[in-house]
């Protein structure tokens, strides 16, 4: 991208080159040469690698270091009183993800931190960098951000499962943590005076406005299904058409339906995605007799995603009538839509002022730690462009321009909130 800059270099300064180093370094772990994604996922021996690399690096830096029991990382600098200030994002990541996503908003707090004691300024009050688990969704996702928040249980946490049916609980206990304790990491919302976060945008709007910073007024809920329909597997050259319980018919006639779900129930913030689909047998020449898929849906009003669960479960139950089939649904997870906090909103924005960058308030469309966040503090973050919008991929990139605008913006923002 390489688009000019228009604004002063404020001081104190990130050093952009350190916090490129770091993110390069932690890119390493984990990466992939057969796709040239990163496979972080979570409690994986990649994601935990990259949890001990992080404490090594707060260490250095002069922070208190630690893993608490839902394998969030945290960095505190006792400096000030009172309540601390929490800065971060996550280090697990989707399967053949970018480098960016989660990594960028940890390095960059750690990165704030180093800035301020290099240059003498103790802020009013502690600061903890934290890195959260499990945000991604292996196991349904939020795990780190709910046991901060205390929205964690021990039923959700001995029922989770991934993909492959592995327990949560199991993968946890691999990694040498007992999953019981993350009940005990629950933060004393007393002790919390902020969150905030720096993350990519995973999107292309930035970018195609020529904007390095996006502030969000508020976060997109999400719930997350898994849908079965049943029928009957056949063969594929002696079953006559009409005669079939074909669920790959059902799950046709149910995503053809999507478009329309949206229109009559949805607005233009709302998002349906099939994104994982499952046949049995899975054979060519075969009736498929089961389809299991995912369903995500998205929308920022809370109303709105009851309305398009709704209008799904209609869709789902008519489409497995249509086809002879049997509907099965299990909803994984539920994350209500959030706003930001209009003061720390108001914050980035006086911040960006000052400094003379370009905003552009926006919504987020995916889900992050910080609407988990919101729920027991103040809560805001901001967004550096996607080149290309392109995020959860191997190709994901950010302009390193924008990462240090970005990152600027958020280390004044600290400051401001801290002697608020």
């Amino acid at each position: 991208m390489g688009r000019s800059r228009t604004h002063a270099r404020p001081h104190p300064a990130i050093d952009l080159d350190r916090l490129r180093h770091d993110l390069e370094a932690l890119g390493r772990i984990g990466f992939s040469e057969a796709d040239g994604g990163l496979h972080r996922e979570s409690f994986s021996d990649a994601d935990m690698q990259a949890r001990h690399w992080f404490i090594a690096r707060l260490a250095e830096a002069g922070l208190d270091a630690e893993m608490d029991g839902a394998g969030n990382v945290i960095g505190r600098w006792q400096t000030g009183r009172g309540p601390a200030i929490l800065i971060g994002s996550h280090l697990d990541s989707v399967p053949a993800g970018g480098m960016f996503d989660g990594a960028l908003g940890v390095v960059a707090g750690l990165e704030c931190v180093r800035t301020l004691r290099e240059h003498g300024i103790a802020p009013g009050c502690p600061l903890e960098v934290i890195a959260t688990s499990e945000e991604e969704g292996r196991f349904g996702g939020m795990l780190g951000a709910q046991a901060l928040c205390g929205r964690l249980s021990r039923a959700q946490i001995e029922a989770a499962r991934d993909e492959s049916g592995l327990a949560l609980t199991e993968a946890m206990a691999r990694q040498g943590l007992d999953p019981a304790a993350a009940l005990r990491a629950a933060r004393d919302p007393g002790a919390v005076k902020a969150f905030v976060e720096l993350h990519v945008e995973q999107g292309p709007v930035l970018e195609a406005r020529g904007i390095p910073v996006g502030i969000v007024e508020g976060i997109s809920g999400v719930f997350n299904w898994t849908v079965t329909l049943r029928g009957r597997a056949n063969h594929a050259g002696t079953t006559p058409m009409d005669l079939r319980r074909d669920a790959f018919m059902g799950l046709a006639d149910f995503a053809g339906r999507i478009p329309e779900i949206i229109d009559r129930s949805g607005t233009t913030q709302s998002r349906l995605t099939v994104g994982r689909v499952e046949l049995e047998p899975n054979f060519p020449h075969t009736v498929p007799g089961a389809a299991e898929f995912s369903l995500i849906g998205r929308d920022v009003d809370e109303a709105v995603m009851q309305a398009l669960a709704e209008a799904c479960r209609a869709a789902l139950t008519q489409a497995a009538e249509n086809h002879g089939l049997v509907l099965e649904t299990r909803e994984v997870s539920w994350l209500a839509p959030k706003r930001c906090h209009p003061e720390v909103i108001a914050a980035f924005r006086a911040q960006a002022e000052r400094l003379g960058i370009e905003t552009l308030t926006m919504p987020s469309g995916a889900g992050h730690d910080t609407q988990l966040m919101s729920e027991i503090t103040r809560a805001g973050m901001i967004f550096v462009p996607s080149i290309g919008g392109v995020s959860h991929a191997p190709q994901e990139r950010t302009d390193w321009a924008d990462i240090e605008t970005g990152s600027n913006l958020l280390l004044h923002t600290i400051l401001a909130l801290a002697e608020a």
